[in-house]
């Protein structure tokens, strides 16, 4: 099998089997973010103890890419200090950018590598890193 279908084959099993999807009852820092290019949107929350993601679950509607990739960043980002998933953050940008990027921690990011070749579809990605980083910094906000 080719490394591009093992990506496809990643990509789609997070959008069809999503990780922590869903909303959470009670209080949790919240952001809703939209691409109005593609209509893709995102609701974030983050379950933020001591400077620490306990936990993170999204909702919301988009393409394949968009929706696995914030499947992907809520798994990666879980048990992370807030600075650990600001880097992630960074990481995936430059991954975006066409920069080679190891995700050891969390393979399963590198299947979205090759979306750098579709500019279009670049803001997919990253809807929901983009998420992360505005939840991050209404949290340092609230403290």
């Amino acid at each position: 099998m080719q490394l591009d279908d093992l990506y496809r084959r990643v990509i789609m099993d997070h959008y069809k089997n999503p990780r922590n999807r869903g909303t959470f009852a009670d209080d949790a820092v919240t952001v809703d973010l939209n691409n109005p290019t593609c209509g893709d949107r995102i609701s974030l929350q983050l379950k933020v103890k001591d400077g620490i993601v306990e936990d993170a679950k999204y909702s919301g509607d988009g393409c394949s890419i968009s929706m696995s990739s914030a499947s992907m960043m809520t798994e990666a980002i879980k048990g992370k200090s807030m600075e650990e998933a600001l880097n992630l953050a960074e990481r995936f940008s430059s991954l975006m950018q066409g920069e080679e990027q190891e995700f050891d921690e969390y393979e399963d990011i590198e299947a979205l590598s090759g979306v750098n070749k579709f500019p279009a579809r670049i803001k997919c990605a990253t809807l929901a890193w983009n998420a992360l980083r505005k939840g991050i910094d209404e949290d340092h906000k609230s403290q």
